[in-house]
């Protein structure tokens, strides 16, 4: 692993860059594609930001600031990446081809050639911030936003057990240097979409209890999405609803994909690891909030993922 210093150092020589983010986006990824490459275009250089689905609109008030521009890459980077079956199929390609992974999971499999990796950081938002002044970018209010977005949807608007004294820090620094905390806070928490609703109340609708009510279990089919006419960006945020019911300190989420997979989120409290009961099924994440995939039938994905759960909460708890 590299040190963050050298990773500007490399960045400051390097021109024609790719950033790549994770699939099914979140704030963080996002955030800190375009916090990067607002801060690399600041300084001249030809960036452009890819990901493999279409990123939602809502984070239009800082994904429009960066210029969009074509050029045959020469070096490539991912930020927020694990693992590089995160890109999704669009991205693939690039799989072997990464050159510098920045990144705050520790789970990271280690698949760039070069990596800096921060497992105590709240969110790559949080490096990101720091590796932008290393390589002596001002942050204007567009790369504000951006950082300020990663840090405040990857703490669920900094409640999370993962927020430090540095994450607040950052945060505030973001704010002086412009950033629209209320409307980023008020956009990624308290404005819905109706179709947002309405796939929220189908899957609450799910909901079923284990070990005794301290694990909570939701699923969401594609039959479900469907019906509801909602987008990926309307999934944002379902897996923590089952997290917040008082007693309970395991929420599971199971979301139809295609072929046959479920795409599972584990949300646990202090007493649980979710990243170790993930890493049962090849995932991965954080302690308090991590994910896997389960291939399977919805009643063989849920009894899989529940039973490693109660195990869980049996051994621990």
């Amino acid at each position: 692993m590299i040190t963050l210093e050298a990773v500007a150092k490399t960045l400051l020589e390097k021109d024609n860059i790719l950033i790549l983010t994770h699939r099914s986006p979140d704030g963080d990824t996002i955030g800190s594609g375009y916090a990067l490459c607002i801060a690399l275009q600041r300084l001249g250089k030809a960036v452009r930001v890819e990901c493999s689905d279409t990123i939602p609109q809502k984070y239009a008030y800082f994904t429009e600031k960066a210029k969009r521009v074509e050029f045959d890459e020469k070096f490539i980077v991912s930020v927020d990446v694990a693992d590089t079956q995160l890109l999704g199929d669009r991205l693939s390609v690039y799989a072997d081809k990464i050159d510098i992974c920045i990144d705050h999971h520790g789970s990271n499999t280690h698949y760039a050639k070069d990596l800096y990796v921060e497992p105590g950081a709240a969110a790559t938002a949080q490096i990101i911030a720091r590796l932008i002044r290393l390589m002596g970018v001002e942050t204007d209010r567009d790369i504000a936003n951006a950082v300020f977005t990663g840090l405040s949807t990857d703490t669920g608007c900094f409640r999370y057990t993962n927020v430090t004294s540095e994450t607040h820090r950052t945060a505030a620094d973001m704010i002086d240097c412009g950033a629209e905390s209320g409307m980023i806070n008020r956009l990624m928490f308290e404005t819905k979409s109706r179709a947002r609703m309405d796939i929220e109340r189908r899957t609450l609708d799910t909901m079923e209890f284990f070990a005794g009510g301290r694990c909570a279990v939701v699923y969401t089919t594609l039959d479900m999405i469907k019906s509801a006419d909602a987008s990926d960006s309307d999934m944002e945020g379902i897996s923590s609803m089952t997290r917040q019911i008082e007693g309970v300190v395991a929420g599971v989420t199971l979301r139809e994909q295609e072929n046959g997979r479920f795409k599972i989120s584990v949300r646990t409290t202090d007493e649980l690891d979710a990243s170790v009961i993930c890493s049962e099924f090849g995932g991965g994440g954080h302690k308090a909030a991590a994910g896997c995939v389960i291939k399977g039938t919805l009643d063989e994905a849920k009894s899989a993922i529940t039973g490693a759960v109660c195990r869980a909460i049996e051994e621990n708890i």
